[in-house]
């Protein structure tokens, strides 16, 4: 059922891991995308094959979100190539794990809440301009904002911060019919720091045992989601932080 047919939807770091997985399923459902890379312009470009072989119109756009100048380049080649936005998921971001908070550096600092943090900002304050009436903002967060995780202080905080824009936000544009809202992960696997199955094993096994399901997430766990999210069921779901994470307690 094509329940995102005629919509437009922007997906932040869609050139792989979560990224991938919500824009395939935007596709499936019938949505037109702009997919963003920063780095991997090859993993993106199968990403486009992917979405087009579905019968969709999407185009390819390379940004980096910690430059404001990228974000609103990329806001502006998706009007230019659409006339709209419906959706937009703030996606883009990296991992730092198994690092002291007493061992980080400046330099580990700024990259990481520059794209975290700064990049989620103002990729939300450019849908919040020109996302259409009744569209979707949804911001992709981290299981590490609800349970702090040893090592990982500058990764969850980075990942914190932009969950009280969400808030903002979903009463500030709230009078358009616009929803905003922030899925919140538990550790994926095949993606990101798991993509390698042997990477990380230690944390690995603490992030198992610590769920009451006995598995980490899969991309398509949170794509469900980001499914219901952008679709018309959600249309009164607002402000809300959604942890998709089976019930673990970190």
């Amino acid at each position: 059922m094509k329940t995102l047919e005629n919509k437009v939807a922007l997906i932040t770091g869609s050139g792989r891991g979560l990224g991938k997985a919500i824009a395939e399923r935007y596709a499936a459902l019938g949505a037109n995308l702009v997919l963003n890379y920063s780095r991997d312009k090859a993993s993106a470009e199968e990403v486009l094959s992917n979405v087009t072989a579905m019968g969709v119109k999407a185009i390819l756009v390379q940004a980096d979100v910690s430059k404001v100048a990228d974000i609103e380049r990329l806001f502006n080649e998706a009007l230019a190539a659409f006339d709209k936005i419906d959706i937009v998921v703030a996606n883009a971001g990296i991992e730092m794990v198994e690092t002291p908070a007493v061992e980080f550096t400046e330099e580990q600092f700024d990259r990481v809440f520059g794209i975290n943090t700064k990049g989620t900002y103002f990729t939300m304050q450019q849908a919040a301009k020109h996302v259409s009436d009744n569209g979707r903002i949804i911001y992709i967060a981290s299981s590490t904002t609800s349970f702090p995780v040893p090592g990982m202080s500058v990764y969850g905080g980075s990942k914190t911060a932009p969950r009280y824009l969400v808030n903002v936000l979903s009463q500030e544009i709230a009078h358009r019919g616009v929803t905003v809202n922030s899925i919140i992960p538990f550790a994926v696997d095949h993606s990101g720091i798991f993509a390698d199955p042997d990477a990380y094993p230690e944390l690995r096994k603490s992030l198992l045992d610590s769920c009451p399901m006995g598995r980490l997430a899969e991309v398509e766990d949170v794509a469900n989601v980001a499914e219901f999210f952008a679709s018309d069921l959600s249309s009164f779901v607002n402000g809300q932080h959604l942890l998709v994470n089976g019930g673990a307690n970190q």
